[in-house]
């Protein structure tokens, strides 16, 4: 399994910045894939899962109403439409695909306990003032 994400960049407080994850390797359409964040000297934060099988969503505090995560099944990608950046989301992002929607919710939740065996290599966003 391979997770490639794109779409990362500079923007300005208040801008807008789409990400992608490009999905290889399942043998099924039935994943459920999750973006994390991790910024320099913090901890990995869950940002948002997206469920594939009935399109569940779930999105962390810090992002909801900002951020809206989809996917196009058919295209083996999900997306990360990240609104009204604000300073505190810069960080590198992962997607990553845990065993279900409900390890997802955990993980991005803070619950944890769950390994995650697949992620992205990782992108790069720098929201600046």
């Amino acid at each position: 399994v391979q997770l490639v994400e794109s779409g990362g960049g500079s923007v300005q407080a208040g801008g807008s910045l789409r990400l992608t994850c490009t999905v290889s390797g399942f043998t099924s359409k039935d994943y459920t894939i999750g973006w994390f964040r991790q910024a320099p000297g913090e901890e990995r934060q869950g940002v948002s899962c997206i469920g594939n099988r009935d399109g569940s969503v779930y999105y962390a505090d810090s992002v909801k109403g900002r951020f809206t995560v989809s996917s196009d099944v058919a295209k083996n990608t999900a997306y990360l439409e990240m609104n009204a950046l604000k300073l505190a989301d810069t960080a590198v992002y992962y997607c990553a695909a845990p065993v279900s929607f409900f390890a997802c919710f955990d993980l991005v939740s803070g619950r944890g306990g769950w390994q995650v065996r697949h992620w992205g290599q990782g992108t790069q966003v720098t929201v600046s003032s």
